[in-house]
C-alpha cells in the first residue's frame, strides 16, 4: 500500500474531508534500529522496516518470553512511566501547544499504570491451559486450551491520547507474550521521540520497535506481515488499513470511531446530565473518539440544557481569559476543520451557541475553540454527518423514545453509548433496541477505563477488543489440545467397519 492509499486525498472540501481522515491517521511511526538522541524526528525509512519485523520475529522465535519475562517487562515500564510522568505529561502539551497537564496524567498516565496493574496481577492466572471436557464418546482422552503468543504484533497508534493509545496495547501484548512494533502519530514528534527514549530505557531492541514517519511509513508498516495489528483511528482510514494487511491475512484490531450518541430521557435531571456530558465531551477539548458526539433530549428541555451546559463552561473555566486547564485543538488542520463545521452550521441558518467568549486573534493563534452548542441541525448539516472531535455539541430533541432510538439506528452503529435515565425500564428499551461498541449508564467515557470490560466497537466504528483479558486472548493464539490415552475407542474405527458395526452403532445413538 502507497503513501495516497492511506493518506486522506485532498479536495476542493479538503478543511472537513481530510482533515476528518487525519484524525486518526496519525500513523506516525518510529523505529528502534539505531536509537536517535532525542529531539532527532527524522522519519524512519520505509527500507527499514521489513528487516526490523524480522529481527523481532527471530528474536521472538529464539525464546518465547515466560510468565517472568513478561511480568518483569510490565514492571519495568510502569517503574520508567510512573517516573516520568511529569516530563509525559509536559511533551503532551508542547505537541497539542496548550494541554491540561491535570487531564494528561488522567488519561495517559493513570489509565496506563492502572492496565500494567490489571495485566499483572491476572497474568499468571490467564497464563495457566484451561481443562476441558471431552465428551463420553471420546473417554478416555483429555484436553485443554493453551493461551499462545501468536509472534508479533503492530501497533498504529492517533494523536489524540498518544500514550495511552500506544502503551495499552503494546503492553497488553507484552502481557500475551509478544514482541510489539509500534508507530506512534506524526502529529505528536515529541511524545513520539518520549516514547522512543521511554522504550529504549525498558525493553531490548528486539523485543519493542517503534517507527516514526508519514502516511508513506505508515502505509507501509500496515502492509507488514505482523502477526496481529492494533490501529486506532478513524473509519476511513481504518478501512485502508484492512486493505493493507488483507494480503498477509493479517488478523486485526480496529478501534476506530464514529458519531457516538447520548440520550437524556425525560425522567433524568438536565442539571445532572449536563454536568456528566460536560465533562465527557470537553475533557481533552473535546478530541476522543467515545467523546458524546451529538445529545438526543426530550423536547421542549433544549433551552433548559444549554443553560445548564453554559453553567458547566464558566464553573470549570471560568471567563476564559487562562483556561489553563482546557486543552487546545492539536493542530491549525484540525482547527480549521472543526471551525469549518461552524460555518456551515451558520450558512444553513442554524443556531450556533458559544458557551463562552474569545478574542478571535487569540482563538486563532492558540486553536482555542470553545465550547459550542448547535442547535437542531439536520442531516444536511456536516456536523451530523462526520465524527466531530472537538468541543462542538449538536442538540436535537425528540417527541418520544422509540423517535430517538430510531434516530441512533438510522445511522452506523457507534463506537459508545451514553443512556441517561433512573428508570430500568426506559435504559432497557435503549440497550435491547440499538448496538454500540460500548454503553455507560448515567455517564460517559468511563467504560473505557474499566479493565474487564471489553473495549471495541462494531461495524463502522471497529472490530475486535481489548483491555484486560479481552485483550490478552485478543494477542493470544488459543491452542486447543487433545491427549489421546494408551489405548482409546478410536484404534477400533478403521475398517472392515463391519467388525466395530456394534460400537458404531453406539456412538452415533
Amino acid at each position: 500500500m502507497t503513501i495516497n492509499a492511506l493518506a486522506a486525498t485532498t479536495s476542493a472540501n479538503a478543511a472537513i474531508t481530510a482533515a476528518n481522515a487525519a484524525i486518526s491517521a496519525s500513523t506516525d511511526g518510529r523505529q528502534k534500529l539505531p536509537l536517535r538522541e532525542p529531539g532527532d524526528t527524522a522519519p524512519t525509512p520505509v527500507a527499514e522496516l521489513t528487516p526490523t519485523l524480522q529481527r523481532l520475529r527471530q528474536a521472538w522465535q529464539a525464546k518465547k518470553p515466560d510468565y517472568a519475562q513478561r511480568r518483569a517487562d510490565l514492571q519495568r515500564l510502569r517503574e520508567a512511566l510512573k517516573r516520568r510522568l511529569p516530563e509525559m505529561a509536559d511533551t503532551i502539551a508542547a505537541d497539542f501547544g496548550h494541554r491540561s497537564r491535570h487531564e494528561s496524567l488522567i488519561a495517559d498516565g493513570m489509565t496506563v499504570l492502572n492496565e500494567i496493574d490489571h495485566l499483572s496481577s491476572h497474568l499468571r492466572g490467564w497464563m495457566k491451559p484451561r481443562r476441558v471436557g471431552v465428551g463420553w464418546r471420546f473417554w478416555p482422552a483429555r484436553a485443554e486450551v493453551r493461551s499462545e503468543p501468536v509472534g508479533v504484533v503492530g501497533v498504529i497508534a492517533p494523536w489524540n491520547y498518544p500514550v495511552n493509545l500506544a502503551l495499552i496495547p503494546l503492553a497488553t501484548a507484552i502481557a500475551a507474550g509478544n514482541h510489539v512494533y509500534v508507530k506512534p502519530s506524526e502529529h505528536t514528534p515529541k511524545t513520539t521521540e518520549f516514547l522512543r527514549s521511554l522504550l529504549a530505557e525498558v525493553f531490548p531492541a528486539d523485543r519493542v520497535a517503534l517507527a516514526a514517519g508519514g502516511a508513506d511509513v505508515a502505509g507501509a508498516f500496515a502492509a507488514l506481515p505482523f502477526d496481529h495489528l492494533v490501529f486506532t483511528g478513524s473509519t476511513a482510514i481504518g478501512r485502508k488499513v484492512m486493505a493493507a494487511a488483507a494480503p498477509n491475512l493479517t488478523p486485526l484490531t480496529l478501534e476506530l470511531g464514529g458519531k457516538s450518541p447520548a440520550i437524556i430521557c425525560p425522567d433524568y435531571p438536565v442539571e445532572k446530565a449536563a454536568a456528566r456530558l460536560a465533562t465527557g465531551k470537553w475533557f481533552n477539548g473535546g478530541q476522543t473518539c467515545i467523546a458524546p458526539d451529538y445529545v438526543l433530549i426530550d423536547e421542549g428541555r433544549v433551552p433548559a440544557l444549554v443553560q445548564a451546559l453554559r453553567a458547566q463552561v464558566l464553573a470549570r473555566y471560568g471567563d476564559f481569559d487562562d483556561p489553563g486547564d482546557y486543552t487546545r485543538i492539536i493542530n491549525d488542520g484540525q482547527y480549521q476543520r472543526l471551525r469549518g463545521y461552524l460555518y456551515d452550521a451558520r450558512a444553513l441558518g442554524l443556531d450556533v451557541v458559544e458557551l463562552a467568549t474569545i478574542n478571535a486573534t487569540q482563538s486563532t493563534n492558540e486553536r482555542l475553540l470553545p465550547p459550542t452548542l448547535v442547535l437542531e441541525p439536520g442531516d444536511d448539516a456536516k456536523v451530523m454527518q462526520e465524527e466531530i472531535f472537538g468541543p462542538i455539541l449538536p442538540i436535537k430533541s425528540y417527541r418520544n423514545l422509540d423517535e430517538a432510538i430510531a434516530f441512533v439506528n438510522s445511522r452506523d452503529r457507534p463506537l459508545s453509548l451514553y443512556p441517561f435515565s433512573f428508570e430500568r425500564e426506559s435504559v432497557e428499551k435503549i440497550l435491547h433496541h440499538t448496538l454500540a461498541g460500548g454503553v455507560t449508564v448515567n455517564d460517559s467515557l468511563l467504560h473505557f477505563g474499566i479493565n474487564d470490560l471489553p473495549f471495541g466497537g462494531i461495524g463502522p466504528s471497529g472490530m475486535g477488543a481489548y483491555h484486560g483479558r479481552a485483550g490478552f486472548d485478543g494477542f493470544s493464539k488459543a491452542l486447543p489440545i487433545l491427549w489421546q490415552s494408551r489405548r482409546a475407542g478410536s484404534d477400533l474405527l478403521k475398517p472392515p467397519y463391519s467388525k466395530v458395526q456394534r460400537f458404531i452403532d453406539f456412538i452415533i445413538r
